[in-house]
């Protein structure tokens, strides 16, 4: 996959918050109280809670690696009672960071060449397709949901960050927060994609990541996340929310590479290698892939939060063969 050299870039859509004091101090300070508890206190939580007081220290890791994965690529929505667990305090709006996205990033050419300008061009891109008529789609199939898409930027920190929704963690991967309607990723997230799971990793897969949370940025103006009820379970609202998700990112990928407005797109060339090395990263974070084949642990459907690897797939697929997101409609079909 390749950026159109001559496209020009709008860094506006990125918040960079790299080197902001504004960073959280990690996962050990995170505790009780009604805000959640963190990483570790929140697996032990609930693996005590549905064993009797017991659990086994396999188990527990099993746990831990599940429970990141949750995180990882579509940590939900990112709300500290969703699925994406408790952040800690509230934090005020993001600042900017030292770094100048807007000098470094003027073109599809710097996009090529830089991963901060790529994926810049990612998310102008992908929020270029649900602004310029993907959005408008898929709220006609949606009863009182709101006529007209917003555009949302995307925070880059590193180490940690505050948000409306509580604090967190690089461990936390992308996710997005619809306290105040902002993506969040540290990029660092891509070289944990491949190194802990064994993705392909490229172009495509990185902007699948952030097309990912902007579904769920979709979901949450159609009204779609305020419904989610079930928290659990192989059929769970949680696990049909992320596979919806997954369908958009597929939609989105169909359109990519299409002309806008008589000009090409800002993506081009996306190949069948590029979409394989997508679907690739998609299966290596389905929930039965990460509790059996990372976990070396017994695969309960039960606990699932973001569908099995089959079916990350076939939503992903579905999404990029139909190009429609009316087609992504993972809530009333009893065939996840």
């Amino acid at each position: 996959m390749r950026y159109d050299d001559d496209a020009q870039l709008d860094a506006s859509e990125v918040t960079d918050q790299r080197g902001s004091s504004r960073g959280s101090g990690g996962l050990g300070g995170f505790g009780g109280g009604g805000g959640g508890g963190g990483l570790i206190g929140l697996v032990l939580g609930l693996l005590l809670r549905g064993r009797g007081g017991k659990a086994s220290l396999g188990v527990v890791v099993v746990a831990v690696i599940g429970f990141l994965a949750v995180q990882f690529l579509g940590g939900g929505t990112g709300t500290t009672t969703g699925v994406a667990g408790g952040f800690g305090e509230p934090g005020g709006p993001a600042q900017v960071g030292t770094s100048d996205l807007a000098s470094e990033c003027r073109t599809g050419a710097d996009a090529n060449a830089k991963l901060d300008c790529a994926i810049v061009a990612d998310i102008n891109s992908i929020q270029g397709y649900w602004a310029g008529g993907g959005y408008a789609r898929a709220a006609s199939a949606v009863r009182g949901a709101q006529p007209t898409y917003q555009r949302v930027d995307t925070v880059f920190f590193t180490g940690g960050v505050r948000t409306a929704c509580g604090s967190a963690d690089s461990s936390a991967g992308p996710f997005y927060c619809p306290g105040d309607n902002l993506v969040y990723i540290d990029l660092s997230f891509y070289d944990q994609l491949q190194q802990q799971f064994g993705a392909q990793g490229g172009p495509l897969v990185n902007a699948y990541v952030l097309a990912h949370e902007y579904g769920h940025h979709v979901q949450a103006q159609l009204g779609t996340e305020a419904k989610v009820r079930s928290r659990q379970g192989a059929a769970s609202d949680a696990a049909r929310l992320e596979l919806q998700a997954d369908c958009y990112a597929g939609v989105w990928m169909n359109h990519a590479s299409q002309p806008v407005n008589g000009r090409p797109g800002l993506i081009q060339d996306i190949t069948p290698a590029d979409l394989d090395s997508a679907v690739d990263a998609a299966q290596r974070i389905g929930d039965d892939y990460i509790q059996g084949e990372l976990g070396g642990g017994t695969v309960d459907p039960d606990t699932f939060t973001h569908g099995s690897s089959d079916q990350r797939k076939r939503w992903l697929t579905t999404g990029f063969r139909t190009g429609d997101p009316t087609r992504c409609d993972t809530f009333t079909t009893g065939a996840l």
